[in-house]
């Protein structure tokens, strides 16, 4: 079966980046568009789907081997190209950037100048603004939120009605889920966990750890210990000389929780 051409590529053009982009038209009524609008910029039809709604409009534009499909919008002065993929109802607006091999699908927003890239996916519910930068493998989903000047980027997933902001980073394998705000310029990294309510703010940096609770937990036992230490010391000071097999042993025990 044939698709039914929706648009055209006119002869108004432009170079970006060396690359010759095409103003593109309507040929036919579909979502708000009419039939002889003149829509943004691409380079070839495989930029933009003739199937379903989508669209690109104002002074956006949408090259190399991107795509754009569903009922998604680029619009603005956004730039979609590289292998990236928009699609659903995602709306790319702004001046935002989607690129290298990043997916943003379902009701996404990605606008005003943040930035997608590498193989980021953000999908759900979920926004990305401002000057903010999602990248490397990271997943922001749900209805999550990363904005200002945040950055997102490794293997990190932020989902849920978490939200990153200020200036922020989160990195590495971490995960912030649930309610939970990091913001200031705090630092969220390794394969730190961060969900429920909790708030991460100001100069802090999460604990780095395959499980936060753990190290948490693993604080409190070496906290422990050193009170132990230190209250034999005390007591030594109470009586004469340790011998020297209490001297050895608590050395020992000192040096194996320093090295755990």
């Amino acid at each position: 079966m044939n698709t039914i051409m929706k648009y055209k590529l006119t002869k108004n053009t432009k170079e970006v980046n060396g690359i010759t982009l095409y103003q593109i038209q309507a040929l036919k009524d579909f979502g708000n568009v009419k039939k002889g609008d003149l829509g943004g910029w691409i380079e070839k039809e495989e930029n933009l789907n003739h199937n379903d709604n989508c669209w690109v409009s104002g002074d956006a534009k949408v090259f190399g081997n991107a795509e754009v499909s569903g009922d998604a919008e680029v619009y603005g002065n956004a730039e979609v190209y590289g292998n990236a993929e928009v699609s659903g109802n995602a709306r790319v607006a702004g001046n935002a950037v989607v690129t290298g091999n990043a997916e943003v699908y379902g009701n996404v927003w990605v606008y005003d100048n943040a930035s997608v890239y590498d193989y980021a996916w953000v999908y759900g519910n979920a926004e990305v603004s401002g000057k903010a930068r999602v990248s490397g493998n990271a997943r922001v989903a749900g209805n999550a939120v990363v904005t200002g000047n945040a950055e997102v980027y490794g293997n990190v997933w932020v989902y849920d009605n978490a939200s990153v902001y200020d200036y922020a980073w989160v990195s590495g394998n971490a995960v912030v889920s649930g309610k939970a705000r990091v913001s200031g310029n705090a630092w969220v990294s390794g394969n730190a966990v961060v969900s429920g309510n909790a708030v991460v703010s100001g100069n802090a940096k999460e604990v780095e750890s395959k499980n936060a609770q753990t190290e948490i937990d693993k604080l409190h036992t070496e906290n422990a210990c050193l009170q132990e230490l230190i209250q034999e010391f005390y007591e030594w000071t109470r009586r004469d000389y340790p011998t020297e097999a209490e001297v050895r042993d608590i050395m020992n025990r000192y040096y194996n929780l320093l090295n755990k």
